[in-house]
């Protein structure tokens, strides 16, 4: 499975951007997460959907701002940001894997394919 990443840019703090992240094909299984990651920094998690129920968890840091969500019409799973912040500067990654467990959702380790990132800059 390949994975397409996009909609990054740059936007005012405050602003919106949607990311979305397209596989190559049709997964129905498993989950799909973004992740962001700055220079010198760990990869870390941002959020996560489970493809089959719809069980979504996003990082405390983005609670209330940022919204996974699946668009099966389009074969996609968007992360919609809302006011941003300076700190919300990164690479945005999506992932996906079939055989995560839950407790494992927040762990890039535990994804097998990833996209090839989109840059999201929030100026102040």
């Amino acid at each position: 499975v390949q994975l397409q990443a996009s909609g990054g840019g740059l936007v005012q703090a405050g602003g919106s951007l949607r990311l979305s992240c397209v596989p190559s094909k049709r997964p129905n299984i498993g989950y799909v997460g973004w992740f962001r990651q700055t220079p010198g920094k760990e990869r870390e998690f941002v959020a996560t959907i489970k493809l089959n129920g719809g069980s979504t968890d996003h990082a405390g840091s983005v609670k209330g701002r940022f919204t996974i969500s699946r668009d099966r019409a389009k074969n996609a799973v968007n992360l919609q940001m809302n006011s941003l912040k300076p700190e919300d500067t990164a690479i945005y990654y999506c992932a996906h894997d079939e055989r995560l467990i839950w407790s494992s959702r927040a762990t890039p380790n535990a994804y097998d394919y990833w996209g090839q990132g989109t840059l999201v800059t929030v100026s102040s």
